[in-house]
């Protein structure tokens, strides 16, 4: 496997030699930011296979510096909170971030989520088209081999979690998924107990494929129990 390039944007220099010392060990290379300028043009220059940006950062915070790059690039991003603030959490997730942790984290769980992200990330990229992997259903067609997704006729844009989950759900249609199910098999780990993640993104997407998101005719939420798609 080639070497992947970890791009650590954090201004807490101390937490930057722990994570420099435990991705180099990992065998990453790491390239590094202390402010928010700095890691958005690094960013755009090393086109990185993995962003871990912190929130508050000088010069320009974490979350405009995904809210750019997520028009300009699809590299998978990590976000760092120092606050366990909900607010946080669900303004990083829609401005594009792939997962977050709030600080103080454990470095082998930050390592085990950079490793389900990449692994993720990969398997996307070198996927081989199959003649099997177009499904339609009576408004939706999805076609994996080209990761697209069309509603109603309209091409959509979906972040590689959002594609992956609507995939998920499509392909067992009329079966409920509890949070952690969904969390287990979309983002590949279990949290210990915040599942929010889920709840962003099934929001996210009924935003972009229901013609009234507050009133969804197919992501349909089974109160207490969980998430499952109907045609």
């Amino acid at each position: 496997m080639a070497e992947k390039t970890v791009l650590v944007v954090e201004d807490d220099s101390t937490l930057q030699s722990v994570l420099l010392y435990n991705l180099n060990k990992e065998g990453y290379r790491v390239e590094q930011a202390l402010d928010g300028l700095d890691g958005l043009e690094k960013a755009r220059s090393i086109k990185p296979d993995l962003l871990v940006l912190d929130v508050m950062l000088p010069k320009l915070n974490g979350f405009e510096i995904c809210r750019t790059l997520r028009q300009e690039m699809a590299v998978p991003i990590l976000i760092l909170t120092a606050k366990d603030d909900e607010i946080d959490k669900v303004v990083g997730l829609d401005l594009g971030a792939d997962d977050y942790m709030t600080k103080p984290f454990k470095i082998r769980e930050l390592l085990a989520r950079i490793r389900a992200i990449l692994r993720r990330a990969e398997q996307a990229a070198i996927k081989p088209p199959d003649t099997g992997s177009l499904i339609k259903t009576d408004t939706m067609e999805i076609d994996i081999a080209r990761h697209t997704v069309k509603v109603r006729g309209k091409q959509l844009e979906l972040t590689p979690k959002e594609f992956d989950l609507l995939t998920l759900l499509i392909r067992n249609k009329g079966m409920v998924f509890n949070r952690e199910q969904l969390l287990e098999k979309v983002w590949e780990y279990g949290y210990a107990g915040d599942t929010r993640t889920v709840d962003v993104h099934i929001r996210w997407l009924r935003e972009k494929i229901e013609e009234n998101p507050d009133n969804p005719a197919h992501l349909i939420t089974l109160r207490g129990v969980g998430y499952k798609f109907e045609v």
